[in-house]
């Protein structure tokens, strides 16, 4: 399968929108995009009309359908139970029948291996030796971006020690016609290769593909561990080995059926750069940063070539998709290997993957949980994990489980707090790429764990404006302003209370009363981080707080939304570009979480003068 087959499979199955009338592919189309994929018309678009020549496809991989699809498989279940079949093979074989079997079914997955062949592939249809990236309808996707970003790259590299290839995603902010950033974190394996080359004094080559078999994008977001052959597992999954061929210009090998490569190569001498802002995957925008520059030797493309792109900001987004197949895949390499008594683990979409990971395993002695958590926060990229909740419940209905945890009794005792690296992206913190982490032993043994469902008695909040919907468990929700602080005298003034059981209080942005308790739960962890942000007072009041902070070397930047102008733009034309009814923008609606902080000011005021 190929971009164009995969579209055609899409229109056959009524998961893809063509649109023919012109949309500009400079914020209109994430707009659209964010509409469709917030809503029950959550389909792939087919931008053919984009000022270029090449069709812009977008939210291909945007549900579980569309991302099975792309994996070869109906369901994501059905891929669980692919992987799951390897590890059986691992097992010891009983008779000679067995162990024939077992031999040819080794044989057989020999045979997904990639290889290099000698010859020009289909990527190479057309050679552009001065390259132009004006030429590709490369997206502007929130107003307050640095510019253009490549959003779907694979982008490969080989390690300058054993030249094993890498092939990860990593933004690319346009700079000029034949050069771009290169957003490679500093956990990722790219950093690791460039800082290889930088000590030995070299360039670095590399190749950046669009499109392709739709299984191998997922592959590039995929945690496989460093040194492993993102394209292995692609054959795998494909169940047919990748072809390679050569680049033009540099020493380097890609998909021979990808539809772009860009080619080209970075001078790990040179000075970074400047790169972003970017509405990004948290669906706040990253800050600045200083990044290396990539530049283009030649631009090479299938001749009926696809643009594929994709959008992230607040979820849910296409990449939620992308995290979801890796959840279920990776749950099978674990409980597989390192961790036995794993049974289940979610990352739900208001996690946006690194938040919040829930996982369920089989307990054997007390504090089991305490050991998972430990091991989990060691592993790849789990490292990144910020909340862990940890059960022996099932996990799904996740709500249901969430309804068991707060009913339990003595939080403060099944509360871990560890403190490492997190995500590059992660604002919450006062350092860098560093911060808290919080894991929660909710392993039941008994119904006497559980509260009894009696209202707290006596309780009294002044001045402050909450939500008491679980308050006979303890829990208050309160909507306070950015940089509150709820130290004890503030607490003894605002809060009383009778009840001798613990009050879990959770300090959350003023403006989000009213919103649903995912996009709460998304704003709180967002701007949590359990180092710092979680008190405990008079050894029974539990303080979270998730509310912006502005001070102490603590940015919030702006969730990333569409502006007034794209919205109204998008909302006139609605009715010449699709036959369904209008979808209300959800940039318009969360409006409100904007505050007004770091480099979104002039947004605040465009909206004010809007209104």
């Amino acid at each position: 399968m190929n971009l164009q087959s995969f579209v055609k499979l899409l229109k056959e199955k009524n998961e893809l929108i063509e649109v023919s009338e012109w949309v500009d592919p400079q914020l209109e189309v994430t707009e659209i995009v964010d509409r469709f994929s917030k809503s029950n018309h959550n389909k792939a678009l087919l931008f053919t009309n984009n000022g270029t020549e090449f069709p812009i496809l977008i939210n291909a991989f945007g549900s579980e359908k569309r991302i099975a699809y792309a994996l070869r498989a109906n369901s994501l279940h059905e891929i669980e139970n692919h992987i799951a079949d390897i590890f059986k093979l691992l097992k010891p074989p009983k008779g000679i029948r067995g162990k024939l079997s077992i031999a040819g079914q080794l044989l057989k997955l020999s045979s997904y291996m990639p290889k290099l062949i000698h010859k020009k592939g289909k990527c190479q249809q057309v050679i552009d030796l001065n390259p132009d990236l004006s030429k590709l309808p490369i997206l502007t996707c929130w107003p307050f971006d640095g510019g253009k970003f490549i959003t779907l790259p694979l982008v490969h590299t080989n390690d300058a020690v054993d030249g094993k290839r890498n092939v990860g995603m990593y933004r690319m902010q346009v700079f000029s016609k034949n050069s771009t950033g290169m957003h490679w974190h500093i956990h990722k394996t790219g950093a690791m290769h460039y800082e290889e080359y930088k000590k030995q004094g070299k360039k670095i080559p590399v190749a950046v593909c669009l499109g392709g078999d739709p299984v191998y994008t997922y592959c590039a977001t995929a945690p496989l561990p460093d040194g492993i052959d993102e394209y292995i597992l692609a054959g795998y999954l494909r169940k047919r080995r990748v072809q390679l061929v050569k680049c033009i210009t540099q020493n380097i090998e890609v998909p021979e059926d990808v539809d772009f490569v860009l080619e080209g190569y970075i001078d790990p001498n040179e000075p970074l750069k400047t790169e972003g802002p970017f509405g990004d995957h948290t669906g706040f925008y990253s800050l600045q940063g200083q990044y290396p520059t990539f530049h283009l030797t030649a631009i090479t493309h299938q001749k009926n070539a696809i643009y594929p792109a994709t959008i992230v900001g607040i979820p849910p987004q296409e990449d939620y998709w992308f995290i979801k197949a890796s959840e279920r895949i990776f749950l099978q390499f674990l409980k597989n290997s390192l961790l036995n008594e794993l049974e289940d683990m979610r990352m739900p979409d208001y996690g946006v993957a690194h938040n919040l990971v829930l996982a369920k395993i089989h307990p054997r002695y007390p504090q089991h949980a305490l050991k998972i958590a430990h091991a989990l926060w060691g592993i790849g990229q789990m490292m990144l994990n910020k909340i862990l909740i940890i059960t022996n419940r099932n996990i799904e209905p996740i709500d249901e489980l969430f309804l068991k945890i707060i009913r339990l009794r003595n939080w403060k005792n099944r509360i871990l707090l560890s403190y490492g690296p997190v995500d590059v992206l992660e604002h919450s913190g006062i350092k860098p790429t560093e911060g808290g982490k919080l894991s929660f032993n909710a392993v039941i043994d008994e119904e006497t764990e559980y509260l009894p469902e009696t209202t707290i008695s006596n309780i009294e909040i002044k001045d402050l404006e909450y939500n008491a919907d679980y308050a006979k468990f303890g829990i208050i929700i309160l909507y306070v302003k950015p940089d509150f602080l709820l130290e004890k005298e503030l607490l003894e003034q605002h809060i009383k209370c009778d009840t001798i059981n613990e009050v879990r209080i959770f300090l959350v942005d003023e403006h989000l009363k009213g919103f649903d308790l995912k996009y709460t739960a998304w704003h709180f962890m967002a701007n949590f981080d359990p180092s710092i942000d979680f008190k405990i007072i008079d050894n029974r009041f539990l303080i979270f707080n998730g509310c912006i902070k502005t001070k102490n070397n603590r940015i919030t930047p702006n969730p990333s939304l569409s502006s007034i102008e794209t919205i109204q733009k998008i909302d006139e034309k609605w009715n010449t570009i699709f036959s369904i009814p209008l979808i209300e923008s959800p940039s318009k609606k969360l409006s409100v979480l904007q505050h007004g902080n770091h480099f979104i000011a002039a947004f605040d005021k465009k909206i004010n003068n809007s209104s």
